[in-house]
């Protein structure tokens, strides 16, 4: 297992006295949890900042707890590292994403054109121009464009997004619950990303404007052209997919 391998790999780099060796078990230990900083990084990708130095933030984060740990604390190495990474992570976002983090009216904005776009999409036939939707906004072409071209900029399907409207359940909660909760959560969450990102681009979208932009089954299902019955079996089949994923890895 790799917290028992991680663990063994920093108790002989505690009792070498030979700097070479503890470089050498120290990179091994980093090495093998490198799949758990990538993991903690993606959460945070399309979100403005480069995915790469975000992974480096994450690797000096593991890096330096990887150098912390003491194994005679009988403490999970990942229930040590997870926190460290993640802050060293959510540190680099807050300094760097300031530089691109569009204003509040074009984030409100991209809402109401994620809105109004499908309902004149429904009634022209066609895609609407921004001209069509600005003018069904009362608002400047200009502003419509901008908010366009800033979609996607902090739009993640995040694991903590709310899966209902009362904000009771989120993506996390799919993970299945054991006695060593912080490994077994981590290690399946790391594992439910990238069903997200297999799954096809219909599906993706039915749960990104469900539980990301908040819309309703019926305004689902006219957007992609389905009942809401149907969009209602897909997202519960979904969601099954995903559960019967992690229960079985």
């Amino acid at each position: 297992m790799r917290e028992a391998s991680t663990k063994a790999l920093l108790e002989r780099r505690g009792r070498s006295t030979d700097e070479i060796e503890r470089h050498r078990l120290l990179e091994q230990a980093v090495e093998l949890n490198a799949d758990v900083a990538r993991s903690i990084a993606s959460r945070y990708r399309n979100r403005g900042v480069d995915l790469d130095d975000l992974e480096q933030a994450a690797s000096l984060g593991l890096v330096g707890a990887a150098h912390r740990y003491r194994p005679e604390l009988d403490v999970p190495f990942l229930g040590f590292a997870i926190p460290t990474i993640r802050g060293e992570v959510k540190r680099y976002f807050r300094d760097h994403a300031w530089m691109i983090r569009i204003p509040r009216r074009l984030q409100e904005l991209q809402r109401l054109i994620a809105t109004t776009a499908p309902q004149l999409k429904q009634e022209l036939g066609r895609q609407p121009t921004s001209g069509e939707i600005a003018n069904r906004l009362q608002v400047d072409v200009a502003d419509v464009e901008r908010a366009s071209a800033a979609h996607g900029y902090f739009n993640l399907l995040s694991l903590d997004q709310p899966l209902d409207p009362a904000g009771d359940l989120r993506l996390l909660d799919l993970v299945p619950g054991n006695e060593d909760q912080t490994l077994l959560e981590f290690e399946q969450v790391s594992q439910l990303q990238p069903a997200l990102d297999d799954l096809p681009s219909r599906e993706r979208r039915i749960l990104e404007l469900r539980f990301v932009e908040g819309w309703s089954q019926a305004a689902i299902g006219a957007d992609v052209g389905v009942s809401q019955m149907q969009i209602s079996r897909i997202l519960g089949r979904v969601l099954d997919d995903l559960r019967n994923r992690l229960l079985a890895a």
